[in-house]
């Protein structure tokens, strides 16, 4: 027979191992500067260049307290070619109740816009590459994963409906696929180069229910609950705010409708970088996870298979309810 005497005990045994890690966590969180820090890095990942030209701080003062954040386990870090990339972890229960009073305060004007000038730099970046090498997109791609590796994969989680969104169509394959389960299709995408690529691909295919708009992601946010699907294949690794694309389809979702993300696993090919255009060198499987939860999505269904180049693809459903 169960004897509740022993419940309490246990529960205080646990309570007490944690309390001196949290004692350490708060400590470490208990500086105005790092407080900043992870307020700004709730959505976004920073390099420590692109952390110093928003703090103005020289790198060595940014450096330790980066260091303190992160063995205390308030942030994580990845390298990216010749870089690391800094972002806010999940944390506990508790510190997610702080890290949401903390992302209700503002940041200064002047690092607002020092944090868009680096996005649209990013964002620049992109553009140049696309406009640049546009032509030679397919030959680019199949460096890594062309589109029968994982279109037909695709293809195979998607659900019928009224109306579908694809972000960043590429050379437009998979517009086929949209404009034959959905009754209208809009395609978006921020390079026009791209864009025109892909209505020529729709034109000789007759395909006469697209819409095809020239801009990033707020286009899709500013027509909110409009599509029952939304496809993002081998995109991410080229936007400069890959968490905010969550936040942004979240919101052009309509409720039960699935948001299908193709993207490569994080790895170390930094050549991608100057041949592909490639912004981030993949991602982990959790950080998207992570990103659409914090969108209000629930992860859904999931493929995951390995090239033979030593690239991973992974494609992940997630879903509005």
């Amino acid at each position: 027979m169960f004897d509740s005497s022993h419940a309490p005990a246990s529960r205080e045994v646990r309570a007490s191992d944690q309390i001196p890690q949290l004692a350490a966590t708060l400590k470490a969180a208990g500086d105005p500067l790092r407080l900043e820090v992870l307020r700004l890095l709730s959505q976004d990942s920073y390099s420590v260049l692109e952390l110093c030209r928003i703090f103005d701080l020289r790198q060595p003062a940014l450096s330790h307290h980066l260091k303190v954040l992160t063995q205390a386990g308030l942030v994580s870090k990845r390298r990216e070619g010749n870089n690391l990339f800094y972002r806010r972890t999940a944390g506990s229960e508790l510190l997610q109740q702080l890290f949401a009073g903390l992302d209700l305060l503002p940041l200064t004007e002047e690092r607002a816009e020092t944090v868009a000038q680096i996005a649209a730099e990013r964002a620049e970046a992109s553009r140049r590459f696309f406009a640049d090498y546009g032509n030679r997109f397919r030959e680019q791609q199949e460096l890594i994963a062309s589109y029968s590796v994982y279109g037909p994969q695709v293809a195979q989680l998607l659900k019928p409906g009224r109306h579908a969104l694809e972000v960043g169509p590429g050379e437009g394959e998979f517009l086929a696929e949209l404009a034959n389960r959905f009754g209208t299709v809009t395609a978006l995408d921020l390079s026009k180069t791209m864009l025109e690529r892909a209505q020529a691909f729709a034109d000789e295919k007759g395909l006469q229910n697209i819409e095809f708009v020239c801009d990033d992601t707020r286009a899709a946010a500013s027509r909110p609950e409009s599509c029952d699907a939304i496809v993002v294949n081998m995109v991410l690794h080229h936007t400069p705010e890959p968490a905010q694309i969550f936040q942004d389809l979240q919101k052009s979702l309509k409720l039960g409708g699935q948001l299908l993300i193709t993207e490569l696993h994080d790895h170390e090919q930094d050549w991608a970088r100057d041949a592909c255009g490639d912004l981030w060198l993949g991602f982990a499987p959790q950080q998207l996870v992570e990103w659409a939860s914090e969108a209000g999505l629930s992860k859904g269904r999931s493929v995951h298979s390995a090239l033979r180049n030593g690239f991973q693809i992974q494609i992940q459903e997630f879903v509005k309810s």
